[in-house]
């Protein structure tokens, strides 16, 4: 048994994440992120919005959203989770006949409408070519459609062996604002989900880097420190000394 909403304010703060952010990337209304980690759940709308906001969340931020749902539905569902049947009446035979009336009444309509349409554009002389307006949009979203669109990575790091590894995340470059510093300790894991990220990363023979969950190949024992760039999703690594 664990605290929920403990557990999902301490990775949010460990990845230096605001909710102004979160709501963009994960839909979910401020409010019901605040209520979340403070456990307030009567303040969502329903069980169903607080199971699948909870999933959505923990795995945003690197957890095992199946493992926060399955606590949730221990702790405040008790498995007693049965839905009352309702009742249906069924129709009499005169009712299914008016109903089947209606409908080939509504049926026969759209026909009528169809045949109109298709008369007028047969006869109205409508040309197929497209207007200079169509022409001017068309471009534009060619445009549009041209411009590279940055690229969001989640880069996973994770400790395996030895005395962990020291980290340090910026933002896009060295020079960028720093978004995290400490150990990783073994058994735990760091997951950054930026579209520009850069790290510094102290004995890389301890740990494991992995891009949207494939691994990439650190340099092993003799290289006491690498510099990692994540441009566009790909891994650029560089040694550094000291």
């Amino acid at each position: 048994m664990f605290e929920i909403g403990t557990s999902l304010r301490e990775a949010r703060l460990r990845q230096s994440l605001d909710f102004p952010e979160l709501e963009h990337a994960t839909k979910i209304r401020s409010k019901y992120l605040r209520a979340l980690e403070d456990e307030q759940f009567e303040v969502l709308p329903a069980q169903t919005y607080v199971k699948g906001f909870l999933r959505t969340y923990a795995e945003y931020l690197g957890l095992d959203g199946q493992l926060y749902v399955d606590e949730y539905n221990s702790r405040y569902i008790g498995g007693d989770d049965e839905t009352p049947l309702r009742t249906t009446r069924v129709a009499t035979g005169h009712e299914r006949r008016v109903a089947a009336g209606v409908v080939l009444a509504v049926l026969g309509g759209i026909a009528v409408v169809v045949a109109l349409v298709i008369a007028a554009w047969k006869f109205g002389g409508g040309s197929s070519e497209p207007t200079a307006a169509t022409k001017t949009s068309t471009v534009r979203k060619k445009k549009k459609a041209s411009k590279p669109v940055p690229k969001r990575v989640v880069v996973g790091i994770y400790a395996t062996h030895g005395y962990g590894s020291y980290v340090v995340a910026r933002l896009k470059a060295a020079t960028g604002r720093q978004i995290y510093a400490g150990t990783v300790e073994p058994g735990h894991r760091l997951v950054f989900r930026r579209k520009g990220l850069w790290l510094r990363i102290d004995a890389p023979a301890n740990v494991q880097v992995r891009v949207d969950g494939a691994p990439r190949q650190l340099p092993g024992y003799g290289h006491p420190r690498v510099v990692a760039a994540f441009p566009g999703g790909r891994l650029k690594l560089a040694s550094a000394a000291g």
